[in-house]
């Protein structure tokens, strides 16, 4: 008979919210049991943020040695040392991921059980030989990469977010499955490593999510880069190549203007979204409820529909699936837990505008809604863009790719979403969240006094450009 043990709290798994529920919850008191059964730092210490931001500064300064000329400076041939890259990459996450597990073994209030769990009733967890229960329990358990159903994809050795990691050696010709924001960033680090790329989108364009002006844009960015891209895309079947390559099958075009593409490849990337990890933990058994698409369903506090149990980051229903949301999600957990005695105060997920970055280079800061969001739900836009090369400081740095583009609800002076394709625009969509957050009207951010000369600093000035959104220009 498996032994029972009982703590105060028990979080399964050790994503990003990890850290911050425990460094709140150490200083209340209470024992906390933590269960991992993968290296612990879950996504974006392994195989997410830490490694493939790394992985991107790489490519980065190779690219500005290359285009260094531009600048007058004379470098020469630029090599790539791959053996260092991936040295670097794994010093930095192991760093993390290390530094993570040290300091949960080091807390007595804290038992770390290294061996997977799930649910065998309700608030009862199994792991190896044990039974877990716990008055509060965080499910924290993230997702993976979605497997798609391409034939022949059992019969080639393929890469996933996880595999491309291992890599001792760039590729000759990487062959990438998916236009989304895992696949353009390695498209673009992987072709400035040296690799051929080809990259086939399902849809008509790639980040579907966002814009047709901002994904067009992009690609023809990576484009100029050398990247090839093949949308409206559909992957018939993969095989393996000559010299251990694979060799893709894909028809490309729409119905009547379809033609068939045989892309040879020494390396196949298949980025074709993310599943959560809820099938791992059998959540029929703890009486918790998923969607039709397995992620937890949660309220305004991130409670599933059994007492005392909280789902964070990934596996919610919630918008997102970023480091961001999940330690957000950690702060509105807490907030609810302790009657809003955390810093920033009570909250929900409602207060928050969804935002995040895509890490090109440029980057791709977002926050709120888009274009197309705004107008179906019947707001009446105002919308103002401005392209980088009309920006001083970009000139200045020679980083004139890309726009910014902002969208003003009319009626309330609100502005209700923005999208920052350039250089810094990673960095500067926090501005405009904190803005969005602070619930002002437009013409408040137009009278702040910014530091000169920025990037950031025209951005007020932008808004001098609203116009309505006419009726040619909405989809």
């Amino acid at each position: 008979m498996a032994a029972t043990h009982a703590f105060d709290y028990v979080l399964l798994g050790t994503g990003q919210a990890t850290g911050t529920l425990i460094g709140d919850l150490l200083q209340r008191g209470g024992t906390i049991a933590v269960i991992e059964g993968g290296p612990v730092g879950g996504t974006c210490v392994n195989v997410g943020c830490t490694p493939t931001k790394t992985l991107v500064a790489s490519a980065k300064t190779a690219h500005r040695a290359r285009t260094s000329e531009a600048y007058g400076v004379q470098t020469g041939p630029v090599e790539i040392d791959f053996e260092r890259v991936m040295a670097r990459m794994n010093e930095i996450r192991h760093g993390s991921r290390d530094g993570l597990r040290g300091w949960l073994e080091s807390e007595d209030a804290v038992t770390l059980f290294n061996d997977w769990g799930e649910f065998v009733d309700e608030k009862e967890i199994a792991v190896g030989d044990e039974v877990l229960t716990g008055d509060t329990i965080f499910i924290n358990a993230g997702g993976r990469a979605r497997v798609p159903d391409i034939p022949g994809l059992d019969r080639v050795d393929w890469l996933n977010n996880r595999r491309i990691l291992e890599l001792t050696a760039v590729p000759d010709h990487l062959v990438i499955v998916g236009g989304g924001y895992i696949g353009l960033e390695f498209a673009q680090m992987f072709r400035r490593f040296g690799a051929a790329v080809t990259l086939l989108e399902h849809g008509p364009r790639i980040i579907k999510r966002e814009d047709p002006d901002i994904s067009n844009r992009l690609q023809a960015i990576l484009e100029d880069e050398g990247i090839r891209f093949l949308c409206n895309a559909t992957v018939d079947r993969v095989a393996p190549g000559d010299d251990e390559g694979i060799t893709v099958h894909a028809t490309v075009g729409t119905d009547g203007t379809t033609e068939h593409h045989t892309i040879d490849g020494s390396h196949l990337l298949v980025a074709a979204g993310r599943v959560p990890n809820t099938d791992r933990l059998d959540p029929a058994a703890g009486n918790l409820q998923t969607n039709d698409r397995g992620y937890l369903v949660v309220d305004e506090v991130l409670r599933t529909n059994v007492d005392g149990i909280y789902a964070l980051g990934d596996i919610n229903d919630n918008p997102g699936a970023f480091t961001h949301t999940a330690v957000n999600d950690a702060e509105v957990v807490l907030s609810h837990l302790f009657d809003g005695d955390v810093p920033g105060g009570a909250r929900t997920v409602n207060d928050r505008a969804l935002t995040y970055a895509l890490f090109t280079d440029p980057p791709l800061g977002r926050v709120g809604l888009t274009e197309q969001q705004a107008l179906d739900q019947g707001i009446n836009l105002l919308k103002a863009t401005r392209p980088m090369a009309r920006i001083a400081r970009a000139k200045e740095m020679g980083e004139t790719k890309g726009l910014v583009k902002l969208l003003v609800d009319a009626d309330t002076d609100h502005i209700v979403g923005g999208a920052i394709l350039g250089v810094n625009g990673d960095e500067i969509i926090n501005m405009f969240t904190a803005f969005m957050h602070s619930g002002k009207p437009c013409t408040a951010y137009r009278s702040v006094m910014l530091v000169h000369p920025t990037v950031s600093e025209l951005m007020p000035w932008i808004l001098d450009d609203l116009a309505p959104v006419e009726p040619d220009e909405r989809e």
